[in-house]
């Protein structure tokens, strides 16, 4: 899969906001926006990558909810 985006400090740079999730520190919440995010991002950008990966069950809900 591609990468998820990465941010740094301030949280507003160049009128561009960092995600809420990220700023709250809870590890859980941030590993799950970025195992959604990469998805996405394979998915718009490269999805023949998808075919050679294996997708849990929550990954193809994430992928379901993207196309919509």
């Amino acid at each position: 899969l591609l990468e998820y985006p990465h941010y740094t400090r301030p949280a507003v740079f160049q009128g561009r906001s960092v995600p809420e999730i990220l700023l709250h520190g809870n590890h859980a919440e941030i590993q799950r926006w970025r195992r959604q995010e990469a998805l996405k991002r394979t998915w718009k950008k490269r999805p023949d990558l998808l075919e050679k990966v294996r997708l849990s069950e929550q990954d193809c809900e994430i992928l379901k909810n993207q196309i919509k």
